[in-house]
């Protein structure tokens, strides 16, 4: 089976990763992680979220750190927005691509933000008009699309309904997550390809979590399929509010010592890669939670 010869990296840890930590990182702290991102040469990387301060404190130093990071021609920078207000806060952060959410789960989408999946994603229709007339990129993200907290499975045709809502926005990409981590590889495969009977299979992307110590198999799954961009956290930052013992986002030193090992290019630097995840598990105080970042750092330390 053929894989792709490249895969691109969507680096979330700066925001998707430390938008659940309980103490408060200085902006400093998230530039410099930025920053050593940018160095590693990332090409996407998730750097801020424009939501109310009240909801998620950590990131009410957005719009300092999108002031602060040292940007690198070339690369995105991404934005989590809820709505116009956010958009308006990107905007003004001179933020490269804004980011939409739904998700695939009805019970989800009810619970979190009391409505349906149909309303949720209208809600963006006036997100998505004002970030195609300010030319910038808009992504689309998925959540729950393997498995939801409340409904457990979730049907192959909703994540394609909203798929095709998202598509009709004119979403550039669209991230197919796994919120949970509960998927295996072969529920991956049948919703990648049937996401991709609604949307161009190469402007998909594969976001996992590794709840269950599925991610890299459902990578590899995705990566069969032909899907050739995936998200990743530094360091295996992150978690899940939803999933108790949730241990977020797939490591990128993980992801990356795999890709490595099946001669996919990706474009960054591995060592750099480990040393950020170094520098932000020291600053939060405890081992960053990724194996391969791990043993190399103990390798050199040895």
């Amino acid at each position: 089976m053929n894989l792709p010869d490249r895969v691109k990296i969507v680096e979330v840890g700066p925001r998707d990763g430390l938008q659940n930590e309980k103490e408060t990182i200085p902006a400093d702290v998230k530039v410099e992680l930025v920053d050593r991102l940018t160095d590693a040469g990332f090409a996407n990387i998730e750097a801020a979220s424009f939501v109310s301060p009240k909801w998620v404190p950590q990131m009410a130093t957005s719009a300092e750190v999108m002031a602060r990071i040292r940007r690198k021609p070339g690369v995105v920078y991404s934005a989590l927005v809820p709505n116009m207000k956010g958009f308006e806060a990107a905007l003004a952060a001179r933020a490269d691509e804004v980011m939409i959410f739904g998700a695939a789960s009805e019970a989800f989408s009810q619970k979190n933000i009391n409505c349906s999946i149909a309303e949720s994603i209208e809600r963006f229709r006036e997100v998505a008009a004002a970030a195609k007339q300010h030319g910038m990129r808009l992504r689309g993200s998925i959540s729950c699309a393997m498995g939801c907290p409340y409904q457990g499975e979730v049907p192959v045709e909703s994540v394609a309904d909203v798929v095709r809502r998202l598509k009709a926005l004119g979403c550039d990409e669209i991230d197919i997550a796994d919120t949970i981590g509960v998927a295996t590889p072969r529920q991956v495969q049948r919703v990648m390809e049937r996401a991709a009977a609604e949307f161009p299979l190469e402007r998909l992307s594969g976001h996992f979590h590794d709840t269950y110590g599925q991610a890299l198999a459902n990578i590899y799954a995705s990566l069969e399929v032909g899907v050739s961009i995936f998200h990743s956290s530094v360091a295996g930052l992150g978690g899940c509010p939803y999933a108790k013992g949730a241990t977020g986002n797939v490591s990128t030193e993980d992801v990356l010592y795999m890709l490595r090992g099946l001669g996919i290019e990706t474009g960054i630097d591995f060592d750099r890669v480990v040393d950020a995840g170094q520098f932000i598990s020291s600053h939060l105080g405890r081992k960053a939670v990724s194996r391969a970042g791990n043993a190399i750092a103990a390798k050199r330390a040895a």
